[in-house]
């Protein structure tokens, strides 16, 4: 079952007899009901990027589980009414998960009210504490490929890069994608912005138009709804981009030349799966490159030359081995 936002704020506020401090309600200690989970998806489920790959891998943890497991989603949250929802979903779940890094900060402050529910977060990098397991994505070991890829695909020898809200994770995706054109191509121009917004798409476009006019002709992203504006911009202009956390080659997009895969939705079911397993708890686990194709990868939609494909594996192999060292956090 999914609820929007609106439709939580309208009908999800719970009773304050249920959100006691003991943090269970009376059908938890039943062990032959469905394990319950909630998951917080804080974007929308359709923005072809975090939250979709999220809501995917949601779908596909319930397909595979069956009757094993209930899993309520509520999508579309802002920062402000993030902590009333993760109150309402841990009140009624066994488990929740905050799907991407901004819930962090939430989920951290509801989890000491609710010491028997479980909750995993995707997306940060962070310590566990006795009720929380934290998920890294390494997001900027595949900017780094990106850039790379980038760089050597571009017919102006400059690229660029727009994020969202200039937090840890995001910054350093963009300073690893600028390296990683650079380490192929030492004389790129790489652009790297922010917008403040993972969804504003009216930033997003002006990015990256100021992009393109100082000669950018390949663009990266970590966005959400925000990268309409730069495929407006892109179409426009006739440029090109690589997209985000799912591979969309098969959509046969002409304005995407690659896509990264950031595994998101690899992630959440990683947490259901745990969970259904009786094997979750709390840990600071990295993803990446190292947890296999599913979980960080790229894949070249067009112009694939032996050349750039030889360059991905030997940038692979070499941020596998430290021989490429990337910023964590």
């Amino acid at each position: 079952m999914s609820a929007t936002r609106r439709a939580f704020l309208q009908t999800g506020l719970l009773s304050a007899a249920f959100i006691g401090s003991s943090g269970r309600l009376a059908f938890a200690d039943d062990a032959t009901r469905p394990l319950r989970i909630g998951i917080l998806i804080p974007g929308s489920r359709a923005d072809h990027g975090w939250m979709e790959s999220a809501y995917n891998g949601m779908k596909a943890a319930e397909q595979r589980h069956g009757n094993k497991v209930v899993i309520t989603s509520i999508e579309n949250v802002k920062f402000a009414d993030m902590e009333q929802a993760l109150v309402t979903l841990a009140t009624k779940n066994d488990m929740v998960i905050g799907a991407a890094g901004q819930t962090q900060a939430s989920v951290l402050k509801v989890a000491k009210r609710f010491p028997k529910v479980k909750f995993s977060i995707v997306g940060p990098t962070g310590q566990p504490t006795e009720n929380v397991a934290q998920y890294d994505v390494l997001q900027a070991q595949i900017g780094f490929i990106a850039g790379a890829v980038a760089a050597m695909m571009s017919k102006n020898g400059a690229v660029s890069y727009v994020g969202g809200l200039e937090i840890p994770a995001i910054v350093n995706t963009g300073t690893e994608f600028a390296n990683g054109a650079k380490h192929v191509k030492p004389d790129t121009k790489c652009f790297v912005t922010y917008t403040g917004d993972f969804d504003d798409v009216a930033k997003a476009k002006e990015a990256t138009l100021a992009a393109i006019a100082q000669g950018a002709d390949v663009h990266y992203n970590i966005l959400n709804l925000g990268v309409r504006g730069m495929e407006q911009a892109a179409r426009e202009k006739g440029t090109k981009m690589i997209g985000s956390y799912t591979n969309y080659c098969s959509d046969n997009n002409p304005l995407y030349v690659a896509y990264t895969v950031s595994g998101i939705g690899f992630m959440v079911e990683y947490a259901i799966d745990q969970a259904v397993a009786g094997t979750w708890h709390p840990e600071y686990k990295q993803f990446g490159l190292a947890m296999g194709p599913r979980s960080a990868d790229i894949e070249i939609c067009t112009a694939a030359t032996p050349e750039i494909q030889a360059k991905i594996k030997e940038l692979k192999d070499d941020l596998l081995s430290n021989k490429i060292k990337v910023k964590v956090g």
